[in-house]
This record gives C-alpha cells, sequence and structure tokens, in this order.
C-alpha cells in the first residue's frame, strides 16, 4: 500500500524551498482543495475532471472520532468508501455503494474462506458506518478484484483496485448526486469549509449535472487517517479531440477562487489545480499561455523554487504521461486565460472543445492522497 506521510513531505518542501523570500510566513493546512483534470487517451478515451476535498482532521471532516480510532486502529482494514458510481463492483448495478477493503490473514484457505472473513470483519462496522451516512446500506456480496488495470495506468496504489484488494459491499437505492452531495457535504464538512467557497462551490455546481457521481473515502494511516470528498463527471469519448487544455472551461467557469478558508494565512500549498494526459503516443506540451514556475530537481522531482508566485509546473512535460500543477503563489484566483496550453505533435486540432467535461475513475480517489497531489502527483 502507498505510504501517504503528508506532514513529513511537507516539511521536506519547506526545507527545499525555505531559501527563497517571501513577505508571508509559508503556512500548511491540514485541509486541501484540488481541481483535476485527466485527458485519457490511452485506455478509456474519456476526459474528466474532479473536485477533491481532503483533510486528516475530524474537525475539518466531521467523521466520529470513536468510529475514525475504530477503523484505523484495525491493520485489516484499508479503506472505507461510499459512492454512488456506476456499477462500483461487478454485479452491482444502479445501486450505491459502500466498499469495506479489507486484508485478510495469509492462513485464510480458497475463495469461500476469503469470502466469510471478509463479510465477517466488515459487518463489524457496517452499522456504525450506515448511521454516520445517514444510509441503510445492507449486504450484496464481497469481491476479490483480480484487474488492476486503471492503476497500472495512473500509477496508483492497490488499496482500492488493485489485484488482490478485497471488497465486502453493501448497497442501498440509488441516490440523485445533487442530493447525495448536500447531504454528505453538510454532515461531514465543517461550516467553516463550507462557508469558505472556493473549490467546495465549483463541486456544489458540479453535482447538479445529470451524469455527476460523488464519493467519500476513508484511508486509515498510522497515527490518524485521510477523508477525502469528491465529485466528478464523466465525458466518454472526448480524449481523442483533445488538444487545446483550458481547464477552468472544463469545469464551465471563468475563474477559479481559492476558498477563504485560507484567508488567515499564506497557504501556497492547499490549492491545486492539476491536468493529467494519458496517451498511446508521445506527446508535448506547447503554447502554454500562462506562467510556468522555475524548478529545481530534488529526487527526481521538480519542485518550484518560488512558492510566492502562481503558474505551472509540468513534470514530465513530454512523453506517454504528462502532468501539471498550478499553484495559486499569492493570488486568491485565477483566470481560465492564465490556465490554456496545448498539446504538441498532434496532428488534428480543435480550437474549440464541447467542455461540458470532468473526472476520474472512482478509484484514483483512494490512491492519490495528501502532499501527492501537490508534488509527486501519480507515482508510486
Amino acid at each position: 500500500m502507498m505510504k501517504i506521510v503528508f506532514p513529513l513531505l511537507l516539511v521536506a518542501i519547506i526545507g527545499m524551498v525555505s531559501n527563497f523570500a517571501y513577505s508571508q510566513e509559508m503556512s500548511l493546512s491540514t485541509f486541501q482543495e484540488t481541481a483535476q483534470i485527466v485527458i485519457d487517451k490511452s485506455i478509456s478515451q474519456n476526459v474528466t475532471a474532479s473536485i477533491t476535498l481532503q483533510s486528516t482532521s475530524i474537525q475539518e471532516i466531521q467523521i466520529p472520532s470513536e468510529l475514525e480510532k475504530k477503523i484505523r486502529e484495525n491493520k485489516q482494514i484499508t479503506a472505507v468508501i461510499f459512492t454512488n458510481q456506476d456499477q462500483c463492483v461487478l454485479g452491482v448495478v444502479d445501486e450505491s455503494c459502500i466498499m469495506i477493503n479489507v486484508i485478510v490473514d495469509d492462513d485464510d484457505r480458497g475463495i469461500f474462506g476469503l469470502q466469510d472473513n471478509a463479510r465477517e470483519l466488515a459487518d463489524l462496522y457496517i452499522d456504525e458506518i450506515n448511521q454516520v451516512f445517514d444510509t441503510d446500506a445492507t449486504f450484496h456480496s464481497v469481491f476479490l478484484h483480480s484487474d488492476d488495470v486503471s492503476n497500472k495506468a495512473l500509477e496508483t496504489s492497490g488499496v482500492i483496485s488493485g489485484r488482490g484488494a478485497i471488497s465486502a459491499v453493501y448497497t442501498m437505492p440509488m441516490e440523485d448526486t445533487k442530493s447525495m452531495y448536500e447531504k454528505i457535504s453538510s454532515i461531514m464538512i465543517s461550516k467553516d469549509i463550507r462557508d469558505g467557497g472556493g473549490f467546495y462551490d465549483i463541486a456544489k455546481e458540479l453535482s447538479k449535472d445529470n451524469y455527476a457521481k460523488m464519493t467519500f473515502s476513508i484511508i486509515p494511516l498510522d497515527s490518524k487517517s485521510l477523508f477525502q470528498l469528491k465529485l466528478s463527471v464523466d465525458f466518454p469519448g472526448e480524449a481523442s479531440a483533445t488538444s487545446k487544455i483550458n481547464p477552468l472551461k472544463i469545469l464551465n467557469i471563468e475563474k477559479i477562487n481559492r476558498s477563504e478558508y485560507f484567508s488567515t494565512g499564506f497557504y501556497p500549498l492547499n490549492s491545486i489545480i492539476q491536468v493529467v494526459i494519458l496517451s498511446d503516443e508521445d506527446t508535448s506540451i506547447s503554447e502554454i499561455k500562462g506562467r510556468v514556475l522555475p524548478t529545481q530537481i530534488t529526487d527526481n522531482e521538480k519542485i518550484p523554487t518560488d512558492i510566492t508566485s502562481n503558474g505551472w509546473i509540468f513534470d514530465p512535460d513530454a512523453g506517454q504521461r504528462i502532468q501539471g500543477k498550478y499553484i495559486f503563489g499569492k493570488e486568491t484566483s485565477i483566470d481560465k486565460n492564465e490556465l490554456i496550453f496545448s498539446l504538441g505533435d498532434i496532428k488534428s486540432e480543435k480550437s474549440e472543445f464541447d467542455e461540458s467535461i470532468t473526472v476520474v475513475i472512482i478509484i484514483t480517489i483512494v490512491a492519490i492522497a495528501a502532499a501527492l497531489f501537490y508534488l509527486k502527483g501519480y507515482k508510486k
């Protein structure tokens, strides 16, 4: 499983950039907001985008402390996922799911033994989880994930969908995303964050789309848990026509504002715009409208040398997997024209693109976590 060491990694980041002066002292919050666009020319041919709100604080994302501790201290549980994503596992149709992912002891033998032990373990938690989510999910099946195509393509961990992952699946009637997002965000997200707007408001608008989906995840770590609320929309078949990337047009907004939750200090790494392009052929970044930040190479990673300025970090900026992250620096909002760039080495271009687009495969919500959004992204 991927080691998610957010505090330690961010301490390292501070050390790497501390020799660059800025007027305010850099601060770090346990709450992060991420806008993500994935253009998958390799597998699904979809263009997808999502908004993720995440924290390791139960004051910011309000999971009862007793349940959080109970889940985290059971080392057999790797994740709890609540989603209305279509077909959360094979055999589930037109239903929302709660999946409790587990590791079963090595001395279990046979598929029936795995299934029985996974359900027995998950059944210990489902009543409390139903109470927290205000749901009434009942047992459906135990699913053994036998395919890790998505994990290989996106270089995510197998904690959710990797080969050998085991999910005890509980289902309930399908709920529309708008009402589901309103309910879960009002239960889970603190009032200060909800009142702060920013990416939270973007997700709220996206939830009204007929194709929007929502996922809430709990990922136990060593001494705390990571909580993620992700709102996503998927538009199939658009990737092949996409050579001009306009992230905010995809999100159907003219400018993107940071959450006012960060207005009390300088939090340059807590709001990130991320674009990932997956392709079967080599491609490259070209015609960048906005600023590209100067970087230095540290441990084979591009690290921005000035976090007070807004701009892109592309790493890598060419090949079959391209990844760009945009940081706000001292800015609180970014206009859509500052984020536009093109893909080179693509013969067919289309200047305008029907960008009602949004979201990543459900799996990436759990695999991509904390500071890995900021500087490492889709790396193991």
